[in-house]
């Protein structure tokens, strides 16, 4: 179209992202190479969501090859949070962005002291107790302003295009609507502007909850594969990013690191990518 994202709305039509995601090749390739190395099928959707081995690792900072949780400040602040179920992943992909993420140290604080955990208002219970209480998500924004501010759902979906569309003159607008909706429901008017000021980071970048559950099961699935078949998993890894010197570089010195040996290309065994070789 040529439009950007606003005026390609404006023109009438319907913009959508599509996501190309390289790791669900690499996981589609780590369970052909178990089965074939070790005649173990592997259903990703049904593995169990509490392996030890996969939290471990995390927990370790090993996150080399793990989707969304690679870089520097994402490893630091796993070790510290120390995951131990899913929804600690899901929150994490959620806040580690521009805006929410100085929510994260009021999250390990809590996740590691559940004396910690209140919540801004008890109606806000219901939806953020698995977050700790903590505003993470869009979701968690919306019904905030749909139970405490008495928005409507028309209105908190324009509320919710105000943050997604990371437009602060829009929510600059819809302040003044939140903290009178607030007021009529029983909070004082202070109050009222701190919890606005609490959800005004999620103008810059605002996950919502079914996007960061799918991010999160991705995650965990090659946390699992990385942890229980180390050397299918790095092996689909490299072939994946085969184009990739720097990557390759550093997941050969991943390899080595986890004890496994990278053999160089032989004209009478190498096949096309990256496989495994029995010594």
């Amino acid at each position: 179209s040529q439009y950007d994202m606003f005026a390609v709305e404006d023109a009438g039509l319907v913009k959508m992202d599509f996501l190309g995601i390289r790791n669900l090749s690499i996981l589609g390739r780590a369970v052909e190479f178990v089965r074939e190395n070790r005649s173990i099928t592997v259903d990703l959707n049904n593995i169990p969501l509490n392996d030890k081995k996969a939290f471990e690792l995390l927990a370790k900072g090993e996150t080399m090859g793990i989707f969304q949780l690679e870089g520097s400040g994402m490893t630091r602040y796993l070790e510290e949070l120390k995951p131990t179920t899913i929804y600690d992943i899901q929150a994490m992909v959620a806040l580690y962005r521009p805006g929410p993420m100085s929510v994260i140290p009021e999250y390990i604080a809590r996740k590691h002291n559940p004396k910690k955990i209140t919540y801004f208002d008890q109606r806000m219970k219901d939806y953020t107790k698995t977050s700790l209480g903590l505003l993470v998500y869009q979701d968690d924004v919306l019904l905030t302003a749909i139970n405490l501010a008495g928005y409507s759902w028309e209105e908190a979906d324009k509320f919710r295009k105000a943050m997604g569309k990371k437009n602060p003159t829009e929510m600059a607008k819809q302040k003044g609507r939140f903290v009178e909706g607030c007021v009529q429901n029983r909070i004082r008017r202070e109050k009222a502007e701190t919890l606005f000021s609490l959800i005004a980071p999620f103008a810059a970048y605002g996950f919502n909850k079914a996007h960061a559950a799918s991010y999160a099961v991705i995650s965990y699935q090659t946390a699992y594969m990385k942890g229980n078949f180390p050397v299918e998993f790095m092996a689909a890894l490299m072939s994946a990013e085969s184009g990739d010197s720097d990557k390759i570089a550093a997941a050969i010195g991943e390899c080595k690191r986890l004890g496994i040996v990278g053999l160089p290309p032989d004209i009478n065994k190498s096949g096309v990518g990256f496989s495994l070789e029995k010594l």
